[in-house]
Order: structure tokens, then sequence, then C-alpha cells
């Protein structure tokens, strides 16, 4: 039995047993790890509450045959606590968490980038110094981008043609001049390709900045972008949408 150390974000888990439970861990040096926390629903588990989702914790496992073994759990961030206190934090994180489990599909291969993007947007949405609707945008949007798929908001998405352009489609990868149009492409205000523009970049004074029915607008677009990429609709997200 071999040990080792990595930090991790939770980002689900299931019972086993009548006290164990399957966590689903994205961690820094090992990728995406399903580990057993043995006996952490019983009331006098010594970490039981550090094995939850959103919790940032340091952790020492053991190598099993089919899932690793939890045998310590240090708190590094103790994000679920703060954001399970606010229904709406709660549904924008569950989002961030189900699509890095999407993105990151295979076991115990690093995804360094992934890793500290879903840190660094959990702690954002913890802190509460953003709208939680924007945070989960730039979140997605960078996910995606770093998974292959990088929307174009100024310049023409599938030839190039310096923008700004006026329609918006999906499937084409982002904005599109009128000679690549399709039909069916969406036509967001101008301030919603600056929002979502800066989203990406994070550039958040412009983000803060701007008006309720531009966030809305881009939130409809940044959904349907994310899903048709990841080819199955996100279980969590109607309930971001409901909110």
């Amino acid at each position: 039995m071999s040990l080792y150390r990595d930090e991790a974000i939770v980002l689900r888990t299931h019972k086993l047993g009548e006290a164990d439970r399957i966590v689903t861990l994205l961690t820094r040096s090992h990728g995406k790890v399903r580990a057993v926390g043995k006996g952490v629903r019983r009331t006098s588990s010594k970490f039981g509450s550090r094995l939850e989702p959103f919790m940032y914790v340091d952790l020492q496992l053991s190598t099993g045959r089919n899932l690793d073994i939890v045998t310590q759990a240090e708190t590094l961030g103790p994000f679920g606590r703060r954001i399970c206190e606010d229904y709406t934090l709660y549904t924008a994180g569950t989002v961030m968490l189900e699509t890095a489990d999407r993105l990151v599909e295979a076991e115990h291969e690093p995804s360094l980038q992934q890793y500290w993007l879903l840190v660094g947007a959990v702690k954002a949405l913890a802190s509460r110094d953003h709208a939680p609707g924007l945070v989960l945008d730039s979140y997605l949007l960078r996910a995606l981008s770093v998974a292959g798929w990088a929307p174009s908001f100024t310049d023409c998405a599938r030839c190039g043609e310096p923008g700004p352009h006026s329609a918006f489609a999906v499937a084409s990868g982002g904005a599109v001049c009128r000679a690549c149009r399709p039909p069916g492409a969406a036509a967001p205000a101008p301030e919603t390709f600056e929002l979502l523009a800066a989203l990406l970049a994070g550039d958040w004074s412009v983000a803060d900045a701007s008006a309720e029915r531009h966030r809305g607008e881009g939130n409809g677009l940044v959904a349907a972008f994310c899903q048709f990429h990841l080819e199955r609709q996100l279980r969590s997200l109607p309930m971001v949408e409901r909110v």
C-alpha cells in the first residue's frame, strides 16, 4: 500500500455502506481521483465535514485496487460552509463542480489548468466579491477555453473577419460576420459582447459595471455555448436559470 499527498477540491460525494462515503476529487497533481472516506458519515469522524462539495483540502491518500482511501484531511479553504449558506451561490457553484467533473474525464491524469481555474472560481464565489452569475459565466468561458473551445467575441469565429460583429452563433464558435452568419443566430447587444469578452479576459471592472439585462443575455449565450460543446445538458444548470 503506497501513500501520496495532494491538494484537492471536492466535486461530489456518494454514500457507501453504513458509514463510508465515495468522494470525487479534482486534485492538483493527480487529476480526478475517486476515493473512499471511511467512517466519515459518523458523528465522531475527525474529518467528515472536510470531505463535502466545495471544500478545498490537503489530503493524504493510500492507493487502492479500485478506489483510493483518504487517510488524512486538512482544510485549506472552508468554501463549502460559505457557499451552502446562500442558495444563489450554491446553485452557481454546483454548475462549476459539475462542469469540472465533465471536462476532466480521465482519472489520475493531471489537469493543472482546470484545477487552478476551479479553485479560483470557488474561492471568488465564496468571497462574494462579484455577482455569482458573473463568476459562474467567467468560469465556464475559461474552462471551455482551456478544454479547447475558446469562443470569439470580436473577430468572426469562422473566417476571422475583424469585428466587432452583431451576431453570435453557438455552433460556429461565437461572433460571426454577415457572410458567415447562419440562420437562427442570436443578435446580442454590443454591450453583451463587451461583457462576455471581459468575463473571458478577467476584466472585472467592466464586468461589475455591466447592466442587468446584458448579464441576463450573456448568461443565456454562455449556457447554450457550454452545453453545445459538452454535448449534453448540465443537470444543475436549470436551477441557476430559475433563480
